[in-house]
């Protein structure tokens, strides 16, 4: 068991809610206007060039490309988290190796959960090669909607009957002989799951709370590994073990916010 505490420290003490001060709301609306600016050249300019242009010539490239401009624009999130807002993010738990291909699992308790997986893969190098799973209906947004395609998330329409091959098929097409450490031909090159569970001091925060940096003042993810050996097989075992995993992030989570802090923390050397 390790944990690692990285990032900025905040201003505050941990315990409340930051005020919402003019120069948080201006700064966060600068912060705002760059990020959206910046999406809007990813997806429309870069985005077009490296993953339709490109691919025309050559698959390998477009991925690296649109990987590479993909992770430049999602740095910009942890930086706003950890350097402009000062929020901690605390890892406790086991250690995801660098660049090791995995399947995450994690709580979704609030809109931005799912962008504080960033501040992980972040530091592990591997920002740019996120695959999200999501709901269908999510890839028909404006302007999102191209983005999620372009970056080659996989929909799904929680239809086992329909998502099964949909997904294989999408797996499949994301083989490349030519990049070794690219993604994934199928699910059984992948390395281990990890369990991700998130709390939040001094409460869950909203997408606005994250811009203009009032909450959260701490994020703790604490990381459980799974090794794909355990995970049973057939239909029914797999549905008794996920709401067996899913009651232990629930319990993990209310001893979080009783005790303060996810299992071990502070009890272990700093990596």
């Amino acid at each position: 068991m390790s944990i690692w505490k990285l990032g900025a420290v905040g201003t505050g003490d941990g315990t409340g809610e930051r005020a919402l001060t003019p120069l948080r709301v201006i700064r966060g609306v600068v912060c705002l206007i760059v990020l959206i600016i910046s999406a809007f050249m990813m997806l429309v300019y870069f985005g077009f060039v490296s993953a339709v242009i490109l691919r025309l010539f050559s698959i390998h490239w477009s991925r690296k490309a649109t990987s590479f401009f993909f992770g430049a624009w999602l740095a910009l999130w942890p930086f706003l988290f950890e350097k402009i807002n000062k929020t901690k993010v605390i890892f406790s738990g086991e250690t995801v190796p660098a660049k090791e291909r995995v399947l995450l699992v994690a709580n979704h308790r609030t809109e931005v959960d799912w962008m504080y997986l960033w501040d992980l893969a972040w530091r592990k190098g591997s920002l740019g090669n996120i695959k999200y799973v999501l709901k269908s209906s999510l890839m028909k947004l404006p302007v999102f909607g191209w983005g999620f395609h372009i970056l080659e998330f996989i929909s799904v329409e929680r239809r086992w009957e329909v998502d099964e091959s949909n997904m294989r098929q999408m797996l499949s097409s994301f083989k490349d002989p030519r990049d070794p450490s690219g993604l994934l031909s199928s699910l059984k090159e992948l390395i281990s799951l990890y369990d991700v569970t998130i709390g939040y001091k001094p409460r869950c925060p909203s997408l606005l709370d994250n811009v203009f940096g009032v909450n959260p003042s701490e994020v703790h993810m604490h990381i459980r590994r799974i090794a794909l050996d355990e995970i049973p097989t057939s239909e029914e075992e797999i549905a008794a073990w996920l709401m067996k995993t899913f009651k232990l992030k629930d319990q993990l989570l209310a001893n979080f916010y009783l005790q303060g802090h996810f299992p071990d923390q502070g009890l272990t050397g700093y990596v």
